[in-house]
């Protein structure tokens, strides 16, 4: 399914692209709204297969008695069992996970589960892991990948339940205990209209983010990409990967190497993790067109990924030394099991909320934290592997 949606916005970019004449509008349109809405849109195949299953357990009845037997484990981090569902969701997309707290009664606790939603890893992180972990790992089968893949997604929800724990005294709500409190409704066959009704409701509202605040940041994006354009003629109109180092994005991305070194990171790596907060996947494209690897030559995605991978591995300081190491591999992908990087979720917890502050401080506390644990990977790797 992700292929046919793939195809579908080939047919829309192409059908564009022989329509409009060539310019900056052209390029506007095709590059960053189709292409930047179409890198989110992309996903939604992923986000539906999840919620289908979703959907069985809740219509079989079985939702009911999962919340219940994690209640007691919610229970002991601040949390009751109802959570157990918004975070599940939030393996899908932490936007349909956030929005399903609604169900919860506690205030204090629907605030709690809010802020911690984005470290279930959502679906959007799996290309990038995908990326990472087969460049980490590419003398290894394919067990211990995905044995490494589990641990990002068990480090995230870990961490979540941690910080639930130590959240919970401090944010304000309701002094008394509350019960755990629900009907448990009897096993049933699942109804399909009912899970249809679902997936069309969840899948409209992620499009409509998608046309809204997605479309916007992508716009913004592909604006810093693509000005000031390089003169006709000159090597960088040649060279994406020149023409991006030459663009405001390539500036910021310069301006920032500083903060990101401590990490491992050269700008162009600075430049992606930037990109990548209108909605994680778009990493893997901005590494893409830093080191000038185009995905439209490639018929099978294995073989795009082998590629940028090859030139991620031949990357180097200007003093000849590596910049992907296995230490740096391992700081970014503990960087984006952490970070919230993704400004349609902030601007959905401003809503749910009801308060900027909580929306920019969770924003602003993902990133810190994330800049910490993997400053600390790459600072203690680095000592350990010398």
């Amino acid at each position: 399914p992700m292929g046919w949606v793939e195809t579908v916005m080939g047919f829309l970019s192409d059908g564009v692209s022989g329509v409009m004449p060539d310019g900056d509008v052209k390029d506007l349109v095709v590059d960053g709204v189709i292409g930047g809405v179409g890198s989110v849109v992309i996903f939604l195949p992923q986000i539906l297969l999840l919620l289908f299953f979703i959907g069985l357990m809740e219509s079989t009845g079985y939702m009911g008695r999962a919340a219940l037997l994690m209640d007691g484990l919610m229970s002991k981090v601040g949390l009751s069992g109802k959570a157990f569902l918004p975070l599940m969701s939030s393996y899908a997309c932490a936007i349909p996970g956030i929005m399903a707290t609604r169900s919860m009664d506690s205030a204090k606790q629907r605030l709690l589960t809010i802020l911690i939603a984005p470290w279930m890893s959502c679906t959007a992180r799996l290309p990038v892991y995908t990326l990472l972990i087969g460049m980490l790992l590419a003398t290894h089968g394919a067990m211990v990948q995905a044995l490494v893949l589990a641990g990002m997604y068990f480090l995230g929800t870990a961490t979540a339940l941690i910080a639930a724990w130590l959240l919970a005294p401090r944010v304000k709500g309701e002094e008394e205990p509350t019960h755990f409190l629900m009907e448990l409704p009897a096993y049933s066959v699942p109804d399909f209209s009912y899970i249809g009704r679902h997936l069309v409701e969840r899948a409209w509202s992620f499009l409509r983010k998608a046309g809204t605040v997605i479309l916007g940041i992508s716009i913004i994006l592909w604006a810093l990409q693509t000005y000031p354009k390089p003169e006709e003629g000159s090597p960088a109109a040649e060279d994406p990967a020149l023409a991006l180092e030459q663009s405001f994005m390539g500036k910021i991305g310069h301006a920032i190497e500083p903060v990101v070194k401590p990490l491992g990171y050269d700008w162009r790596t600075g430049t992606a993790v930037l990109a990548s907060f209108a909605a994680r996947e778009v990493f893997n494209s901005s590494l893409a067109i830093s080191y000038s690897v185009d995905e439209e030559e490639y018929e099978e995605e294995e073989k795009f990924y082998e590629a940028l991978r090859s030139r991620l591995a031949a990357a180097t300081w200007p003093d000849g030394s590596k910049v992907y190491t296995p230490v740096t591999t391992l700081s970014l992908l503990v960087f984006f099991v952490y970070a919230l990087q993704c400004l349609p979720t902030t601007a959905v917890v401003r809503r749910e909320t009801g308060s900027w502050k909580w929306a920019i401080g969770q924003l602003v506390a993902m990133s810190v934290f994330a800049w910490v644990a993997a400053f600390a990977v790459f600072q203690i790797g680095r000592l350990i592997t010398g």
